[in-house]
């Protein structure tokens, strides 16, 4: 008498078939925006306090939050309270900020702050006085209307720019 297995063939790793596999087509869904034959993976509300959503592609999505209004509809009082509760809810989060430094020193600037410095040739500990003079040095050096056609100039000149933005953000947030 022939005994029936009922042992699978593709026991083990790495697995003989993918999981979940399938021979059916795959369903995609298309973005919601008109004439747009792109998939549609990036969810977003139809409307305040709706459990409706829209699917959009990536591009679609970054416009579609553009123009959202968190606080459409809402008087002054009630978005004031909105806003109170969720900066109440996101506190915690406040406390680990000091995690998001990833880079050498004592810890007190950011990763960012440091790649800044360096683009305007700074060491770690360089104050924000040093970081004005260095800045206006680079600018003027590097100033398109000065050096008019360099395009090594120009990316020169715009790197220092955002170095200065970066790093005059960052004194503007730190505690007096």
């Amino acid at each position: 008498m022939a005994r029936s297995s009922s042992r699978s063939s593709d026991w083990g790793f790495p697995r003989w078939r993918g999981y979940e596999s399938s021979r059916e087509a795959v369903k995609i869904r298309l973005c919601d925006r008109h004439n747009c034959d792109k998939p549609g993976d990036r969810p977003a509300p139809k409307s305040p306090n709706s459990p409706d959503r829209w699917y959009f592609c990536e591009e679609h999505a970054g416009e579609y939050n553009r123009n959202w209004d968190y606080f459409e509809g809402l008087s002054a009082e009630e978005a004031a309270a909105r806003e109170a509760n969720e900066r109440r809810d996101a506190a915690g989060f406040e406390a680990s900020r000091h995690y998001g430094w990833g880079g050498p020193g004592d810890g007190s600037r950011s990763r960012d702050e440091l790649h800044a410095l360096k683009a305007l040739d700074l060491d770690d500990e360089a104050d924000f006085e040093a970081v004005k003079k260095a800045w206006r040095t680079l600018a003027k050096e590097n100033h398109p209307d000065v050096k008019p056609g360099d395009a090594m100039a120009a990316v020169r000149f715009q790197s220092v720019q955002a170095a200065y933005e970066v790093l005059r953000s960052a004194e503007e947030r730190r505690p007096r």
